[in-house]
């Protein structure tokens, strides 16, 4: 079983790419920030790696996918509202024990402070593949996604899919990424 946790500031999208995911509405979404107020689980089912990547585990596995809560305000350098200590503590532990995780940026809202340095921690103490995702590029001018996707590279030290949910832009990318580093999760 591979785990994914989808995380990111408020609204940033990430219940609609879990719904997306699953092509189904499992969990709520809303413009207000801070709808999801915990963790959700939800199986993907399995994912067959093609045949062109190297799987030292075999031809398939089955994917879960953790919605999470937004862990930052998204304009302010503050918890999300609706989380409490405990339960940020728990969101924490939970991503720090997936396999794989997708960071959401917002397009309107740029790369946010709090999440910089959870990425890092994520990357460099706990070793987790990272994909990440500069979201809602729809609702935003061209030029702007890539100042974004060059502060993302210089700052983050990595390349960002663009992708709307609404266009489906950038969707093939992420689920070819997703198939990418989950053929290197640890068991």
């Amino acid at each position: 079983m591979i785990k994914v946790a989808i995380i990111g500031a408020e609204n940033v999208g990430k219940s609609t790419l879990l719904n997306t995911l699953l092509g189904k509405s499992l969990s709520e979404t809303s413009p207000i920030p801070g709808t999801t107020k915990g963790i959700i689980k939800r199986a993907f089912g399995k994912v067959k790696i093609p045949k062109s990547m190297k799987n030292p585990f075999g031809g398939a596995d089955e994917i879960v996918l953790i919605d999470t809560a937004g862990l930052f305000d998204p304009k302010m350098e503050l918890r999300g509202k609706v989380l409490s200590e405990e339960k940020f503590k728990s969101i924490l532990g939970e991503i720090a024990s997936s396999d794989v995780v997708i960071h959401m940026i917002d397009a309107q809202q740029g790369l946010h402070r709090g999440m910089e340095k959870l990425h890092h921690l994520l990357k460099f103490r706990y070793e987790r593949p990272i994909i990440v995702v500069i979201n809602k590029i729809d609702l935003v001018p061209d030029e702007q996604v890539k100042k974004i996707r060059e502060l993302v590279k210089k700052r983050l030290e990595q390349d960002a899919i663009p992708l709307s949910l609404v266009t489906f832009e950038g969707f093939n990318d992420l689920l070819e990424a997703l198939a990418y580093y989950s053929q290197y999760t640890r068991r």
